[in-house]
């Protein structure tokens, strides 16, 4: 074994080649952005907008367990939670298993908001996904699928259970 590949055998990456997966990399961006600025109203920034959907899937959660998840910085984390409390979307509150500690709420008008945000964006997907054939809408969806067992990487573990079959608690 050399650095924990099997000599003789390929990576994923070179499988690929870095510039299909750079190219793949920037689409994915690219794509995100323009969906974003195809929604009119309000603007909530990828990184806050992450948030509001972790503490939608988490319920009240303290900033280190929201950076690790996103992932970015405790640093990040902590000025994105700053913006969403200034705006009223987020709030905190005691963390009832250490005091000293603070968790952060979404609130109601949070939650409006990551719906709001969510149906737009997926309606102007949705448009966009009509502009192609069946098969190749067939394929965009099949690879949501795959997209999003890589966007948590932490849960694909050489050996460990199957994406989808729970390993212990989230």
């Amino acid at each position: 074994m050399d650095g924990g590949v099997a000599v003789g055998e390929e990576t994923a990456l070179s499988a690929v080649g870095e510039e299909a997966a750079l190219e793949l990399v920037v689409t994915l961006h690219r794509l995100l952005r323009s969906l974003g600025r195809a929604v009119p109203g309000r603007r909530v920034p990828p990184t806050q907008l992450i948030v509001l959907a972790l503490l939608t899937q988490l319920g009240p959660s303290r900033i280190g367990v929201l950076a690790d998840r996103i992932p970015c910085s405790q640093p990040t984390a902590t000025a994105a939670v700053a913006s969403l409390e200034s705006a009223g979307l987020v709030r905190r509150e005691a963390d009832p298993t250490d005091g000293r500690a603070a968790r952060v709420v979404i609130t109601e008008t949070g939650v409006r908001t990551l719906n709001d945000v969510a149906q737009s964006e997926a309606e102007a997907l949705a448009g966009r996904l009509g502009t192609l054939p069946p098969e190749d809408v067939r394929r965009v969806l099949e690879a949501g699928a795959l997209l999003r067992r890589l966007a948590e990487p932490d849960r694909i573990v050489p050996g460990g259970p199957p994406p989808g079959v729970s390993d212990g608690p989230a």
